[in-house]
């Protein structure tokens, strides 16, 4: 049966419409037919009823030489007695012997309908029967109207709709096979457009239909996918172009240090070029712990989050860093939980003090507070201040791209790789939050990350942290 089904939406549509308007115009036909049929047969019979009560009443007064012939409506009419003779008929039934005669019973009526030959033939007659008493004792009043004109219309309508039927089922069909073709076209369009376009590819996009339909939406969702889809391989290919230049810096100035050392016969020199090449190997360390990372967030692993104090974390992270350049203050709210991975969430606070401290002069202030309430969803505000020489505002939004290194103050010499506050925006966005760069109170630069409140629970404790032997940095 599956076999049979067509395969193609617009067969399915076309085959669909037909069954669904074939059994709908079957059903009406053979409505129709019986209406039509329950009409005229109502009608014959309301015509013989009465003539058959006029003759009963003239029967039961004895008067039955005053009954006149049939009317146009009334094909016949015959008055049978008891004892079965035939007390009246209509000049088409003279000789014609009489209709089985009535029980004796009170008087009443009965209805019956079938062929009578002896008048019109074939055609079938609607006959009402009527018991009387007349003063010569019961008799049985029969009155029949021919049923030719319900047969001629019944057989007129019968051929008008075995004719008209199938060409209106047709017209149906072919109008659905038509309509559909045509509103499919455009998506045929979109999915040969889509097939014909590989990774390299990725520039082009499928016709949109002046229609302003689903189609023409369909196909304007799609173009905003393959949209996003250019857009994120651009964004890879340049990600892998600039890991790839980040990484042949370290290598070749570790390579030219061990080449040096491999030359160089003088034990004396030897520690101070290991200890060069051991700089650019953890450099390189750390630079590959951040490209693995961007990996998991790009790929969107799912976050294991709790309920923590955003506090607390904070206080582990900044107690955990030792022989910092410049200190750090803190000012910290209480009960100000979030849900979130410690890890991670850690890493975003590590990065942006990092960052705070490489570029601060006297000081890094880290405070948390909560904000929002009453309407709005309330948040958990952290802001990380230092007093260098700060963000320009056409620049705070490009210093969260990759590999970003801002001029002059904001320099490869200062170390890392670009990568900081990329990877702390990437988790803050991983976490429901938002991370931006703010005018600072003293000129210099200020980052502030808000993440969304979760009302309080049993907390999950920080998890340890260790000392990072290097920093990220925008």
């Amino acid at each position: 049966m599956r076999r049979l089904w067509p395969t193609t939406v617009r067969a399915r549509a076309t085959a669909g419409a037909g069954l669904v308007v074939g059994a709908a115009l079957a059903l009406a036909s053979f409505s129709l037919l019986g209406l039509l049929e329950a009409n005229l047969l109502r009608n014959a019979e309301n015509d013989a009823r009465r003539q058959a009560e006029t003759v009963a009443q003239l029967a039961a007064t004895g008067k039955l030489g005053r009954a006149r012939p049939a009317g146009r409506a009334v094909e016949f009419v015959q008055v049978v007695s008891a004892d079965g003779r035939v007390l009246f008929s209509s000049p088409n039934l003279v000789g014609v012997p009489a209709f089985p005669p009535a029980p004796p019973e009170a008087p009443g009526t009965r209805l019956h309908t079938w062929r009578v030959r002896p008048v019109d033939g074939d055609h079938r007659q609607r006959v009402v029967q009527v018991v009387t008493q007349t003063p010569d004792g019961p008799a049985t009043v029969y009155a029949g109207a021919s049923l030719r004109d319900a047969d001629a219309a019944d057989d007129v309508t019968t051929a008008a709709l075995v004719i008209g039927m199938p060409l209106l089922l047709a017209t149906v069909v072919l109008v659905t096979w038509r309509v559909t073709g045509h509103a499919l076209r455009p998506v045929e369009a979109i999915r040969a457009e889509v097939a014909g376009i590989s990774d390299r590819d990725l520039h082009r996009r499928v016709p949109v239909p002046a229609t302003h339909d689903e189609v023409a939406r369909l196909a304007e969702t799609m173009n905003a996918t393959l949209d996003r889809l250019e857009a994120s391989g651009i964004r890879q290919r340049q990600f892998i172009a600039d890991a790839s230049h980040e990484l042949r810096s370290p290598i070749t100035v570790l390579r030219t240090q061990l080449e040096v050392a491999l030359a160089v016969r003088d034990p004396e020199l030897w520690p101070e070029l290991i200890g060069g090449a051991l700089e650019d190997i953890e450099r390189l360390q750390c630079l590959a712990a951040d490209l693995l990372l961007l990996a998991r967030i790009d790929a969107a692993q799912p976050l294991t989050a709790a309920p923590l104090d955003l506090g607390a974390l904070v206080r582990e992270v900044v107690e955990a860093r030792l022989g910092d350049r410049v200190p750090v203050r803190v000012d910290l709210a209480a009960d100000v939980v979030v849900t979130a991975g410690a890890l991670w969430l850690g890493r975003v606070i590590t990065n942006l003090v990092d960052n705070a401290q490489r570029y601060a002069e006297r000081g890094v202030d880290v405070t948390l507070r909560t904000a929002g309430g009453g309407a709005g969803p309330r948040t958990a505000v952290l802001e990380v201040v230092d007093d260098g020489p700060g963000i320009p505002g056409a620049d705070r939004e490009r210093v969260f791209e990759r590999f970003t290194r801002l001029d002059d103050s904001r320099s490869r010499d200062h170390g890392g790789a670009g990568l900081g506050l990329a990877i702390a925006r990437d988790l803050s966005t991983h976490h429901g939050g938002t991370l931006t760069a703010e005018d600072g109170a003293g000129g210099g630069a200020r980052l502030v990350l808000r993440l969304p409140l979760t009302p309080l629970t049993p907390l999950t404790p920080p998890t340890p942290r260790t000392r990072q032997g290097a920093k990220s940095s925008p």
